[in-house]
């Protein structure tokens, strides 16, 4: 009998035990949703150029990078380079290999005038991927600030041959959404590839063409 009461008891155990670790994964999954319907909340308002509405959404995140780096964007353009600066440092710390967050990070140490640690992490950006067109551009404009003409010639050689090319998909993908009736996507695209070729080109021409043409018939 005593042996039955014994192995009941560890069996009630057992269940309680798991019934906890089930309630803590379910909180969590829980967590989860709730963490991505409020980013996917908070990227909708940030491309509406609502930055300070973006910022108090996620104002309370602490560990999602994809919210961190988001709400850094916004304060970012909103001036508010300190909280920026913090924002971008959690994301990475959170997410070593975020990207987006390095090269926001790199964009607020060269505005607030620390010029050798930015170029020390859009070198590192490059180590990773040197055909992102944006670090490029950014790594000249601090080659140039620096004193390094030459280098800062060559590497916008490189980043316009990258944004060329990138306008040119956004320009393909954006007569094929015009062709399927989703006419406000086409415009989105032609906005992001002429913000990409900010000189005078016929590509850029090409762009300012379609976008002619697709206002004309809405």
């Amino acid at each position: 009998m005593k042996s039955k009461e014994k192995d009941l008891r560890v069996t009630v155990l057992l269940v309680l035990s798991c019934a906890n670790i089930l309630l803590a994964v379910s909180c969590a999954v829980t967590t989860d949703k709730e963490m991505i319907r409020l980013y996917a909340r908070a990227a909708e308002t940030y491309a509406q150029g609502r930055l300070a509405e973006t910022m108090n959404i996620l104002n309370a995140v602490k560990r999602f990078p994809p919210a961190l780096v988001l709400r850094a964007k916004a304060e970012y353009f909103s001036g508010e380079l300190e909280k920026a600066e913090k924002s971008c440092r959690l994301a990475i710390k959170y997410r070593p290999s975020a990207f987006e967050a390095k090269l926001y990070l790199a964009r607020i140490l060269r505005e607030k005038g620390d010029l050798s640690q930015a170029i020390l992490l859009v070198e590192s950006l490059l180590a990773d991927n040197p055909q992102d067109f944006r670090s490029l551009r950014l790594a000249a404009e601090l080659a140039d600030e620096t004193g390094r003409g030459e280098e800062a010639a060559a590497l916008l050689d490189k980043a316009a041959e990258l944004s060329a090319e990138c306008a040119l998909v956004l320009l393909d993908r954006a007569r094929y959404r015009w062709v399927a009736g989703r006419e406000t996507e086409a415009l989105e695209d032609l906005n992001r590839a002429r913000a990409m070729l900010p000189w005078d080109t016929p590509l850029v021409r090409s762009i300012e063409n379609l976008e002619t043409r697709i206002r004309e018939a809405l």
